[in-house]
């Protein structure tokens, strides 16, 4: 199976959104490297993915104006973590969780801790990542900017493995960068979303992704990580999704259609 793919949008449309940690699917040969027995896998995956963000991605883009294009990842965060630094950049790697999981949400055994992470770096992370500069050169060529809006969700309680999980919890998070976010992209999405609850900045999840080719330097490409608290669309901590979703995806299209 494809580990991401690009679903097309306008050709006028400088929108890509990302889609990261939807998916639940673990190549049989990942799935031999990992150490849960097949019903505590289930349930770390339940904590772990983003459910049903790639469903409201594609509501949200069926819905918009302009048809935004996307980037799904397929497979699980638990394969890699397209979204963490592959090497000692990533402050996650503190626990156990860089670009290849080593630790569960719960600070469990996942890997051996002396497991070689590049096999799988080199056949999952860098294509993706080579995909996504591709997908954000492809909007510059074609509409002069990029605006990536990363879609993903969090529980409404702290888990172990958050690092800075004690500060404020509301139903949507946008997540920042202090170069590639302007203020106006931030309003936009406060204003988007106003309808789903209060919306707070950089807590308890903080940051976007924007491909290193282009990070810090090119104020073309803008950013916006939206996190979803998942008990304003689904019962916790991984179940289907509720009609909170509908009104999540209808928000999403309208913030796409701002920008």
């Amino acid at each position: 199976m494809p580990s991401f793919e690009l679903l097309p949008g306008a050709p006028e449309s400088a929108v890509l959104l990302h889609v990261p940690h939807s998916a639940r699917a673990i190549p049989g040969d990942v799935r031999r490297g990992i150490v849960l027995d097949d019903a505590a896998l289930e349930r770390e995956l339940d904590h772990i993915t983003d459910a049903h963000t790639a469903e409201l991605a594609e509501q949200a883009a069926g819905l918009s104006r302009v048809r935004p294009w996307r980037l799904v990842n397929r497979l699980s965060r638990l394969v890699v973590d397209p979204k963490r630094f592959p090497d000692e950049r990533e402050e996650m790697r503190a626990v156990g969780m860089g670009a290849v999981y080593t630790r569960t949400t719960h600070r469990e055994e996942l890997r051996p801790a002396d497991s070689d992470p590049a096999p799988l770096i080199e056949r999952y992370f860098r294509p993706y990542a080579e995909a996504m500069t591709r997908a954000v050169a492809a909007r510059l060529a074609a509409t002069g900017r990029a605006v990536v809006i990363d879609v993903h969700s969090y529980p409404a309680e702290a888990l172990p493995y958050e690092l800075h999980g004690d500060g404020p919890r509301p139903p949507v998070c946008l997540g920042t960068d202090p170069f590639h976010t302007p203020p106006r992209l931030t309003d936009a999405a406060r204003e988007a979303f106003a309808g789903c609850g209060p919306t707070g900045l950089d807590s308890p999840f903080s940051g976007t992704y924007v491909p290193l080719e282009y990070y810090g330097t090119d104020a073309r490409v803008e950013a916006l990580m939206i996190e979803l608290r998942r008990d304003t669309y689904l019962r916790e901590p991984g179940g289907p999704a509720g009609p909170g979703l509908r009104r999540l995806a209808s928000a999403l299209a309208a913030l796409v259609d701002a920008v």
